[in-house]
């Protein structure tokens, strides 16, 4: 019981402190002061929820008579996700290898490194409507839009994963007079290939959610024709092209969770 009691001299871990305290209240303030200035109030609230009630009794049930016009949405965002995957991964591989700075000298890497930071800056929303204005409405413009977002996202992890990688291999390939290409193949992708795996599997997830979603900008996918049931306030087949992305997202999760399995 002697061990169980606190001595004089032992430290409070939850000691208090008041500059901890003010930066609580600090943020408190914050919080009130931004809620009031975008005039987020309980009346706004419960009258949102009485619109939204009013809103799903238009939805259900859903209305899946359109299904060529719903199934040719849904194959151009698969398309459009699988294409810009692709393509964004391979281009995210060699930015990634060039970004590492365990790897590469700072000449090579720093300016990479800021075309990584520069492609994650904008929404892929943004970036759809430059594209819409550079190339034209439709699929192209997804394309483009989601090349552009892979390459912000992956390439840094590409990256990050590269500079945590042990060096011991690395310096035992190099000893044997190796290109650098061997280097890459027998040293470094060992080491980071199952997160690569994973990287790239999540970023088709992520894509998948995002070409039905540059399509309300005009790039392309399912999300022109739920825009277009929209302004029609044709609910009830929104509610049917809602259910059909739920289902194309959980289906790209189960085929990921596949490709992590056998890797």
């Amino acid at each position: 019981m002697a061990g169980l009691t606190s001595t004089p001299n032992q430290e409070n871990p939850f000691k208090t402190s008041w500059v901890n305290r003010l930066i609580f209240a600090v943020i408190i303030g914050y919080l009130f002061y931004s809620m009031s200035t975008l005039g987020l109030t309980l009346d706004r609230l419960i009258i949102g929820f009485g619109e939204s009630e009013r809103l799903l009794s238009r939805m259900f049930p859903p209305d899946f008579s359109r299904s060529s016009l719903l199934l040719s949405g849904l194959a151009e965002s698969l398309q459009i996700a699988i294409i810009s995957s692709f393509f964004g991964i391979v281009i995210s591989l060699f930015l990634g290898l060039m970004a590492a700075r365990n790897m590469m000298p700072a000449i090579v890497s720093i300016p990479i490194r800021g075309f990584i930071a520069l492609c994650r800056s904008f929404h892929p929303v943004i970036i759809a409507i430059l594209f819409v204005k550079a190339v034209g409405f439709g699929a192209l413009a997804g394309i483009l839009t989601l090349v552009f977002a892979s390459i912000g996202f992956i390439a840094k992890l590409f990256a990050e994963a590269i500079e945590e990688i042990s060096f011991k291999p690395v310096e035992a390939i190099r000893a044997t007079g190796a290109s650098f290409m061997s280097v890459i193949l027998y040293a470094v992708m060992p080491q980071v290939f199952t997160r690569f795996i994973g990287f790239a599997s999540y970023q088709l997830d992520s894509n998948l959610r995002n070409s039905t979603m540059v399509g309300i900008v005009g790039a392309g996918g399912l999300g022109g024709t739920l825009f277009s049931a929209f302004q029609r306030f044709d609910y009830d087949f929104v509610a049917a092209i809602l259910i059909t992305i739920i289902a194309l997202i959980l289906v790209g999760e189960f085929l990921s969770n596949i490709v992590r399995r056998v890797f």
